[in-house]
């Protein structure tokens, strides 16, 4: 490790030397998620090959080890994120979980009846959904921060929106659907103004962005293992100790109990109150790797050679006739969402697939947003460091040559 992107990093991730109908894969659905590098596999292999085994219930060396490896990544994943304490780190199976925890966990404690949730339009439907659900639950509401034809959120709107009623605001810090960047620290300014506490949806971030949570001020954040060259089924849910102490558990379970009798049950400290039953151990392990591997890089250097390539995609995507782009935010990560005028973004994925270059065509769950839009879905690319100028190009020239079968 520890050289530049500028040199052939992509011999390190073995699934981009795949062809797809004889031609060279050309991965550009990193968004949904992304490819694994040789050190992520290689601690995959080497958990279930020589430390098999449960955490924190044995005294047997295999199980020693693998509670030893798995607490390393959570320790890794702290120093990442810069959190204050490593119990303030909770493995979860996603970003999903992540904010369904919070949703069921800070909803059941402080939700009330004639409260409300402030999530934004551009939330993927894993930050809706399961607040949808626990307002109905505890009969309150869901209010929602606008945003304008540019994919840019309005937030002249959000100090009226920051009144009495609300009682957590949840917003992603990157669209999956735009890659709008949105201007996290002044929605988590605001609204700790009026003592609200803020929960981000980082699924979209962490690959791209370096994140500080003790400089961000933020008092929840959850993402995805597998947005960040690791495993997929694992994720991370970052809490200040004092909301995790507060709110009560999300399952109830092994590990997650000191004592338990049939009249009562005295709950674990952080970080195990919230991992109930045996967690995944190796997808840990992976994200710890991943982790490394990323450091090893150094995200400046990502988002560098990222936001090189957005350019340049925009640029040549642009000379494209009839191509539209939805969302066009000043501050964005490596998405582009786009249409072609009468082609239906399926139709134009299944033969950009055909010449091997994968993309995402869909809503992206994102309906509220393609409803914003007036629109079914888009065709969407999106980019990692390991991804080049000349897939650019293949990109270009293959909707430029289903153009001319689909018009």
């Amino acid at each position: 490790m520890g050289r530049s992107i500028a040199e052939n990093i992509r011999e390190d991730f073995p699934i981009l030397n795949t062809k797809v109908y004889g031609k060279d894969l050309v991965y550009l659905d990193n968004a949904a998620t992304t490819q694994k590098p040789l050190l992520v596999l290689a601690a995959v292999e080497d958990y279930y090959k020589t430390c098999n085994s449960n955490v924190h219930r044995g005294v047997h060396l295999l199980s020693q080890q693998a509670t030893a490896a798995y607490e390393e990544a959570r320790q890794k994943v702290s120093k990442f994120l810069n959190a204050a304490f490593s119990h303030e780190v909770i493995f979860t199976k996603g970003t999903t979980d992540g904010i369904n925890l919070v949703a069921s966990s800070f909803g059941k404690k402080f939700l009330h009846a004639g409260d409300s949730i402030l999530v934004s339009a551009m939330e993927h439907h894993s930050n809706i959904v399961p607040w949808q659900m626990i307002c109905e639950e505890r009969g309150a509401t869901l209010k929602v921060i606008p945003m304008d034809e540019n994919g840019v959120l309005q937030l002249d709107a959000l100090s009226a929106l920051l009144d009495e009623s609300v009682k957590l605001v949840s917003v992603t810090y990157v669209s999956n659907s735009l890659g709008t960047i949105n201007p996290v620290r002044e929605i988590i300014k605001q609204a700790h103004a009026k003592n609200i506490p803020v929960m981000l949806d980082a699924a979209q971030a962490v690959q791209h962005l370096p994140i500080d949570v003790q400089e961000l001020d933020v008092d929840f954040l959850a993402f995805s293992g597998h947005k960040i060259y690791g495993p997929t089924g694992i994720g991370v849910l970052y809490g200040k100790e004092k909301w995790l102490n507060l709110i009560p558990p999300y399952q109830g379970g092994g590990d997650m109990i000191k004592t338990v009798t049939f009249g009562k049950t005295i709950y674990n400290d952080l970080p195990y109150k919230f991992e109930a039953g045996t967690p995944d151990i190796c997808g840990a392990i992976g994200l710890g790797a991943a982790i490394d591997y990323v450091n090893a890089i150094g995200l400046e250097a990502i988002q560098e050679k990222e936001h090189e390539l957005l350019n340049y995609a925009l640029e040549q995507l642009a000379e494209i006739p009839n191509l539209k782009f939805i969302g066009k935010a000043e501050q964005r990560a490596s998405v582009i969402s786009f249409l072609i005028d009468g082609v239906h973004p399926y139709d134009l994925g299944e033969l950009l697939d055909k010449q091997g270059i994968a993309i995402r065509t869909g809503h992206h769950c994102t309906e509220p947003i393609m409803d914003f839009f007036g629109i079914p879905g888009t065709c969407r690319a999106s980019f990692a460091f390991y991804n080049t100028r000349a897939e650019v190009d293949l990109l270009v020239a293959g909707i430029k040559r289903a153009a001319t079968i689909l018009i």
